[in-house]
């Protein structure tokens, strides 16, 4: 058995989702797959897969093994390209990795361009409001806001956003205008979930810190739903400036307490500390930092 083979197509089944989806992403007959995955079952002695109503399921032997088998074929293919010389080229797979809002209006048309003068570079570009492991999915660079938890990955400084809080003038005529944090007690809010940089209700009063929240009126999980729901006037949301620009320039939405915000947060590309930096990734973020800071200025 051709263990790298086995592990390979196991990859291919479990990102895939089923055995036939694998099958065909490897173009290779289902039975083919069902066998390799089989003798790779039987050469460990454990179940690596379960097979419900839903699809697959990987058993804790399972999700161990593909963790590994992914770092294994990782290094095998770095140390590959290596030797072929494809750390000095620009051809190949880069995955990037943004906020769904910040990347659709700022990270997609810079890797369009970036695709239209490299045209040997396949890309893949993972929107997501979460903080993406780039070790675990394979991302070449990320895009982070946010202050930075210490880590072993290289960052490049590329702007700043600022935090807002703000209010349809349908909602501020019913409740009044909140001119100090302290008025925002007496208001209501929209919370939302699942991005990890979503801004505190945290204002500055003489260079210290402190919080006034209002109450929750409304709770969603997307950042886009708590922006619908501002604009329909149900409340005050608290979000980053780049995601209701457009909305703050019509006046749908108005900015409150200006004065008192705290500072913007950092935005960074990240990558992992590698040495020697593939070719196609330092192109990309040469690429790419310049730009994102000409429209982060705008």
């Amino acid at each position: 058995m051709d263990r790298f083979e086995a592990m390979s197509v196991l990859l291919a089944v479990v990102e895939a989702g089923s055995l036939s989806a694998g099958a065909r992403q490897l173009h290779a007959p289902l039975a083919t797959v069902s066998r390799k995955v089989g003798d790779l079952e039987k050469h460990l002695g454990v179940r690596l897969l379960l097979r419900t109503s839903r699809g697959l399921a990987l058993t804790e032997e399972g999700r161990a093994f593909v963790a590994a088998s992914r770092r294994i074929l990782e290094d095998l293919e770095a140390a590959e390209r290596q030797a072929s010389g494809d750390y000095g080229a620009l051809r190949g797979g880069l995955h990037v990795t943004a906020p769904i809002t910040f990347g659709e209006r700022h990270m997609l048309p810079i890797a369009l361009e970036f695709l239209r003068e490299q045209p040997e570079i396949n890309l893949r570009l993972t929107l997501a409001d979460r903080q993406v492991s780039l070790a675990d999915e394979h991302i070449d660079v990320a895009l982070r806001i946010g202050h930075l938890a210490d880590s072993a990955l290289v960052a490049r400084r590329v702007g700043a956003v600022r935090r807002v809080i703000c209010a349809s003038p349908a909602y501020l005529a019913r409740r009044g205008v909140p001119h100090q944090p302290d008025d925002l007690a007496a208001h209501d809010s929209i919370s939302f979930q699942g991005f990890a940089t979503a801004p505190e209700w945290r204002y500055r009063r003489d260079s210290t810190a402190f919080a006034v929240e209002p109450r929750a009126k409304l709770a969603v999980n997307t950042t886009e739903a708590a922006i619908q729901a501002a604009l329909a006037g149900v409340g005050i949301i608290r979000v980053l400036s780049y995601q209701v620009d457009d909305q703050l320039r019509s006046g749908e939405l108005q900015e409150l307490l200006a004065a008192f915000a705290p500072e913007p947060l950092p935005v960074n590309l990240l990558h992992a500390p590698i040495d020697p930096l593939p070719l196609k990734v330092r192109s990309f973020l040469d690429w790419t930092a310049p730009r994102l800071r000409e429209r982060m200025v705008r």
